[in-house]
């Protein structure tokens, strides 16, 4: 029974969860009959802001869902958060899939479906709701999912992008929120890296 909760990587990176989303069987005609190979859909993340996605192709199902780790490991990007969710409400479209990422409420929870729910859990977003249209397929949603957690900013890069202060983006009692969520988030960092 494999997949909705991430395993983590005994390997050379500190604690990465993998998760494979699809491993699809592709038959090859020759002259002398059919060649089976496979891909390996694969999402790798910290849990704790970074996240990437692989394909790996091989003739044996545990040599394509290394391959694909080992690709996932050199695309992560890495998810601005505040708190256990995302800054602002993302729409993008790739392709024919059009993804919708919408901060929540703490305490709300992952609502995401499928191959987004991959990439979100192993991200470490704990509150997020999205909505998938236009396609099924899991290789373009998680590739779109990964170009809209891209495109996330913070009020703080938002502002310093702008030459403004935060507190004239946002107002006082949301910059004063974001004032004392830096120093907890630079204190969980150090504490990780001991």
């Amino acid at each position: 029974m494999g997949g909705r909760y991430p395993q983590s990587d005994r390997g050379d990176r500190s604690e990465l969860a993998d998760r494979v989303v699809r491993v699809n069987r592709v038959a090859k005609v020759v002259k002398g009959g059919r060649k089976f190979s496979f891909s390996a859909l694969i999402v790798v993340g910290d849990l704790n802001g970074r996240v990437g996605a692989g394909i790996g192709k091989a003739r044996e199902v545990t040599e394509a869902i290394r391959k694909g780790m080992d690709v996932a490991k050199r695309n992560m990007i890495t998810v601005p958060m505040v708190g256990t969710t995302i800054p602002h409400e993302v729409n993008l479209k790739w392709g024919a899939a059009r993804i919708m990422l919408k901060p929540a409420a703490p305490g709300t929870g992952v609502i995401s479906g499928g191959a987004m729910r991959a990439v979100i859990e192993t991200a470490g977003i704990k509150d997020i709701l999205t909505k998938s249209h236009g396609t099924n397929n899991p290789i373009n949603t998680v590739r779109a999912t990964l170009a809209a957690l891209q495109q996330l900013r913070t009020a703080p890069q938002v502002a310093e992008l702008r030459g403004r202060e935060v507190e004239q983006m946002v107002g006082k009692r949301l910059a004063a929120a974001y004032k004392s969520a830096e120093p907890a988030k630079v204190n969980g960092e150090s504490s990780t890296s001991a």
